[in-house]
């Protein structure tokens, strides 16, 4: 059995699973279009996984929720609801984190973001997103993944290296196409992944990059560990599982 410290998340399932030494899921890699929808690839990956992605319905969705170029994970978290998907979203900061103001990455949107976003959150349990300030263990994560689940996570992929790619992705990659790039990589560089499995052997997660269209993408739990925990990331998680 898990132990769960104060302030830690013990995730729901149907009974204690093992978990397993290998998990490989069959996740879709869908590649992301423009360098702010990194999110919204990976929402899509999960829906086709769930065998709910329709796109008629997907752009509606967008559109009802007023989703735009900033795209936070409550934003995620609403968007699953949308679709009757049962899910988790476990975070560090409910709302906005004001130390974000000065980061460049948030810099552009932070003043007309910052109060949409708490509104999200305050309104989470009125709307039936279940969001939860609590810390998630590695062990957390692969009991999840064992049973069949997902999850998107925010992470730093300033710090996300893969150990499958021949080289890795630079900030520039999530360029549009054909608009010029200055190849500069800031500090923190928010970026959405899905989690599809774990190698306990090597000591790996696997996960799919919306940066790629072609790949799965594995690093170890250490270096994955670095870069959800780093500052600007709020440690989010987002829990989806397979049954509604």
């Amino acid at each position: 059995m898990l132990s769960v410290s104060p302030g830690s998340c013990v995730l729901p399932s149907c009974g204690m699973a093992e978990v397993g030494d290998f998990v490989q899921l069959p996740v879709p890699v869908i590649q992301q279009l423009y360098h702010w929808d990194c999110g919204l690839a990976c929402s899509r990956m999960v829906l086709r996984y769930l065998g709910q992605l329709d796109d008629g319905e997907f752009e509606s969705a967008l559109r009802e929720l007023r989703l735009t170029r900033s795209i936070w994970t409550i934003d995620l978290a609403y968007l699953m609801r949308h679709f009757g998907v049962r899910h988790r979203f476990c975070t560090q900061t409910l709302g906005v984190d004001k130390g974000y103001r000065n980061q460049s990455f948030y810099r552009k949107h932070f003043d007309t973001e910052e109060t949409r976003v708490n509104q999200l959150f305050a309104q989470a349990k009125a709307c039936k997103v279940l969001v939860e300030k609590c810390t998630v263990s590695i062990q957390d994560i692969q009991v999840h993944l064992a049973q069949g689940h997902v999850a998107i996570v925010l992470v730093n992929s300033g710090v996300l290296h893969c150990d499958l790619c021949s080289s890795p992705v630079k900030y520039c990659c999530f360029a549009p196409n054909g608009h010029r790039c200055f190849c500069r990589t800031p500090d923190y560089q928010g970026h959405f992944i899905v989690l599809r499995g774990y190698n306990r052997a090597t000591g790996c997660i696997f996960y799919n990059n919306p940066a790629y269209a072609d790949r799965m993408c594995s690093t170890s739990i250490g270096n994955f560990e670095e870069a959800r925990t780093s500052y600007g990331t709020d440690e989010d998680i987002l829990f989806v599982y397979l049954d509604s």
